[in-house]
């Protein structure tokens, strides 16, 4: 069959998405885009915001629009947690929840003679009863020579303006000895690089027995495979500990790249989101891993106009990240979740003032990334690979170990190759250099 998948969300849906393209087209079925005639229809969903469900039920309408004859299934964190909400839908045929890959290759392999009753056409699972993670293996999301690699999955915090504990579950890992093994299976592939994600990444290990750690991981990661470059997705504050900045200030594998969370940089908002940290402790550990790794892109998520969120509080945060030595900020405007606790609380900011104080973030973002990608005009870097120009030969786009997206000229051509180029100028965003001989 002709099959359409879109995603809405994280990378994880990212990730899980190209899971179940792959397994489907192992089952000889084709992909196309989604905005094309196809039998199939699937939406894989985010929850995180009212919106984000609004989005999945319009995907579903549209589809049902192009093609009427066509199926139309939704999975994902909406479908997990609201499923008799997405079940009424008129448009949506199939409900499938998290980590039921079994049941959505039911779904899609059904005739549509044989059409199930409405009943027996959702798949949910408790995920408060799962205690282990599926190893579905690693895989390239779209545009990347990377390979992404979930370890871990649910989340034990309950920070009041997020739902996904619900839709994910209690934190659980992936033992190690599966992790070890899907990395060399990635490295006989031909992977160069590979990035460990999950929920809640920093919380890796705690369910297992013998108990692990991250850092603990790592470095039997360094020691007992051959991969040659190891990224890590985002943490949280109380998650990047002395040990883990020693073992990447001191590994020639793991790339010098963290993705420290702080959500908001004044405590008072801080408390009201349940973070377990202030904005001293922020301060610290972002410090110590400049001080540690002075060539590290060091980068944030910042939601602005929570709730509560006064005008001379947001100036304190402006300073706040300011100060910091942060390379970039992802930043988002706080969304309502219904069933959330932040939801419920009072003294909501207007949409007109998030969306100003979301310019004024990312622009001070904008200041900081191009402070920190100057100071290596002139320097040679190594970039792995992952796309040509499709304008000039010889001309392609790539990472280096600390995050440097850099357009790299006069290269032998080629994806998923680790080259040497010496960086020349700053241009849109980008970096752009020469491929050394």
């Amino acid at each position: 069959m002709r099959i359409a998948i879109t995603t809405l969300g994280c990378k994880i849906n990212q990730y899980d998405s190209a899971v179940i393209q792959a397994r489907l087209e192992d089952e000889r079925h084709s992909f196309v885009p989604f905005d094309e005639h196809a039998d199939v229809y699937i939406i894989n969903s985010c929850t995180v915001t009212d919106r984000a469900d609004w989005e999945a039920r319009q995907l579903a309408r549209r589809a049902k629009r192009r093609r009427p004859e066509a199926r139309v299934l939704v999975t994902g964190c909406y479908a997990q947690v609201k499923p008799d909400e997405v079940a009424r839908v008129p448009e949506v045929d199939y409900v499938v929840g998290l980590n039921r890959l079994n049941d959505l290759l039911r779904f899609v392999a059904e005739s549509q003679e044989e059409s199930l009753p409405a009943a027996e056409r959702v798949a949910v699972g408790d995920v408060r009863n799962e205690r282990a993670v599926s190893v579905l293996g690693a895989r390239a999301l779209p545009g990347h020579t990377r390979a992404f690699l979930k370890i871990q999955e649910g989340c034990n915090y309950s920070c009041t303006y997020c739902i996904i504990p619900t839709a994910r579950g209690l934190s659980r890992s992936v033992p190690l000895e599966a992790v070890l093994n899907e990395v060399r299976s990635l490295v006989e592939r031909g992977f160069v690089e590979i990035v460990l994600t999950g929920i809640h990444l920093g919380g890796y290990g705690h369910d297992l027995n013998p108990r692990l750690d991250l850092t603990g991981l790592l470095e039997t990661i360094v020691e007992r495979t051959q991969i040659r470059r190891l990224r890590l997705s985002s943490l949280d504050p109380r998650e990047a500990p002395d040990r883990l900045l020693k073992l990447m200030a001191q590994s020639a594998t793991l790339c010098p790249h963290l993705h420290i969370c702080a959500q908001a940089g004044e405590d008072g908002i801080l408390k009201r989101m349940r973070r377990n940290y202030d904005t001293a402790y922020y301060r610290d550990v972002v410090s110590r891993a400049r001080e540690m790794l002075p060539d590290a892109a060091l980068g944030s998520d910042i939601i602005v106009g929570f709730p509560g969120e006064s005008d001379e509080e947001f100036e304190r945060e402006v300073e706040f990240f300011g100060s910091l030595p942060l390379t970039y900020f992802h930043v988002f405007p706080y969304s309502v979740r219904s069933g959330t606790g932040a939801a419920a609380l009072p003294c909501h900011v207007p949409a007109a003032v998030k969306k100003e104080r979301g310019r004024r973030m990312r622009e001070l973002g904008a200041k900081k990334r191009r402070e920190f990608y100057s100071r290596f005009i002139g320097r040679r870097v190594q970039v792995l690979m992952e796309r040509a120009s499709g304008e000039a030969a010889g001309v392609g786009k790539g990472y280096s170990r600390n995050y440097l997206p850099v357009w790299v000229h006069g290269g032998p051509g080629g994806l998923n190759r680790e080259m040497e180029a010496v960086i020349e100028g700053f241009e849109n965003g980008s970096l752009f250099g020469r491929a050394m001989a």
